[in-house]
């Protein structure tokens, strides 16, 4: 009705038309710099995140064939698949809180873990992602091992048994907030974000880290990224590291000494990354498409039944 009533008065303000357009790229809104100057935000996310943390004994107590090593060889596939398909940041880990919700309360053949790890993917690029993943993309990432309907059938079971509660704190919800409160530089702060970032993917990766809450995990991150990229290539001081640690351990309202140990923690995690094929190096013309019979000697699953 509106579009007739437009077409047939042609002395309509032009400034009233809606004109959309969808190119290669979208378009995402700008922070909002009340949001990012109010501390009761970053006090709620404190206060939330425990609710979405997975039981970090679940490997002894709730799942009898899945193995930690499987855990981490699924995650790198799911990690490879969001790089190749340039899926926002928050997509990744939050999948990754998913899939360990999940494992924490329903006993699992590994022969649907990789499955699990696509239906966690599907759901994630849903909720943070302006061109989320497809079913019938993810179908490919497994070699067709799975159909569409698998994947769906397998959307709604597990929506279920999250209660469907999506919306978890992850570290990537601190990043900005924390970042905003350092008083570093746009270059240094552009440089510390970025690697703080892939630190906290990799840290997705590793169930050792999965106990921690995304507050300690994203200030550890800022601080191995800043420790590693500050002090090497513009001389900062130790007065001035330390300084830095000290205002991260206070807008976390977490220990010191806690935050140096989660902060050599990563930086471990870091380098045995660097040691092996690490996707987030690649550039794109390096990437290759991480399809399932590539993964195959790796990946402890087998999709081709499902059974609920």
């Amino acid at each position: 009705m509106l579009a007739d009533s437009v077409a047939q008065n042609s002395s309509m303000d032009p400034r009233l038309y809606c004109c959309e357009s969808v190119g290669e790229e979208m378009t995402r809104a700008h922070q909002d710099p009340v949001l990012m100057r109010d501390r009761r935000v970053v006090q709620n996310l404190l206060l939330t995140e425990d609710k979405y943390l997975p039981n970090s004994g679940y490997f002894k107590c709730v799942q009898q064939e899945i193995q930690p090593c499987m855990r981490k060889t699924v995650a790198m596939w799911m990690l490879e698949i969001c790089e190749e398909m340039k899926c926002e940041e928050e997509v990744f880990p939050l999948a990754m809180n998913y899939l360990d919700r999940y494992l924490s309360i329903v006993p699992s053949r590994k022969a649907h873990l990789q499955l699990l790890g696509a239906v966690c993917m599907f759901l994630a690029s849903k909720l943070k992602d302006s061109n989320p993943l497809t079913a019938e993309k993810l179908c490919y990432y497994t070699e067709n091992s799975i159909n569409c309907q698998q994947l769906m059938d397998w959307e709604v079971y597990v929506l279920s048994r999250l209660k469907w509660d999506l919306s978890a704190v992850t570290a990537h919800d601190f990043l900005e907030h924390l970042m905003s409160r350092l008083q570093l530089t746009s270059d240094r702060a552009d440089m510390v974000r970025r690697h703080a970032q892939t630190f906290i993917a990799l840290c997705a990766t590793d169930f050792s880290f999965a106990m921690y809450p995304p507050s300690m995990i994203c200030a550890a991150s800022i601080g191995a990224a800043a420790h590693g990229l500050l002090t090497s290539s513009s001389g900062t001081s130790a007065a001035e590291m330390n300084a830095l640690l000290h205002r991260l351990s206070k807008l976390s309202n977490m220990e010191v000494d806690v935050l140096r140990s989660c902060i050599e923690q990563v930086e471990e995690t870091v380098n045995t990354s660097l040691s092996t094929v690490d996707p987030l190096e690649q550039t794109p013309e390096k990437t290759r498409s991480p399809s399932a019979s590539q993964l195959q000697p790796e990946t402890p699953t087998d999709v081709r039944e499902v059974h609920f």
